[in-house]
């Protein structure tokens, strides 16, 4: 996972140079997850990410790692349903550090492959488009195809685990 570090490091240095263009524009604070509900597809390298992390917070903080499993029983497939890694309660993400690169990049403006990526609807608000584009980052990034979703990812941490490989 050597290289996913440094894709990561790439991204968040990204993305704090967005969050710092964007300033005041930017609605986006723990406990705002109006991003995190329904499924999205992430790619198989977030759900190593995510189940590396799983594994972590298993050893650190059992009960809260038993309930992300619960609620991704729950979550599968559902559009109406948070993300499984969201705390209910807090409104924060309990995989926070491992989360997959469409979290991370949601938001900000971002370019990523010439494609802007969605600008989160409670941010900008009053913004004009080039006010919007004077805040965009530009990500200049591979990360592979295949994907999977959150929930999936989870519920196939023990066929992805280092004892089964």
């Amino acid at each position: 996972m050597g290289g996913d570090r440094e894709l990561i490091r790439i991204v968040d240095a990204a993305m704090a140079e967005a969050v710092r263009k964007s300033g005041r524009w930017l609605a986006c604070r723990p406990g705002c997850w109006e991003c995190c509900v329904g499924p999205f597809p992430i790619t198989e390298r977030d759900a190593a990410r995510l189940r590396q992390g799983l594994a972590e917070l298993e050893t650190s903080d059992p009960a809260r790692a038993a309930r992300v499993l619960a609620r991704s029983h729950t979550a599968q497939g559902l559009d109406e349903e948070p993300c499984p890694v969201l705390d209910p309660e807090t409104g924060t993400c309990d995989l926070y550090s491992s989360r997959p690169l469409t979290c991370r990049v949601f938001g900000p403006p971002v370019v990523w492959g010439g494609d802007a990526v969605g600008v989160c609807e409670l941010c900008f608000q009053g913004a004009g488009d080039d006010e919007i584009a004077a805040c965009a980052v530009e990500l200049d990034v591979e990360d592979e195809s295949g994907e999977t979703s959150v929930a999936q990812a989870l519920l196939n941490t023990r066929a992805h685990s280092p004892a089964s490989t």
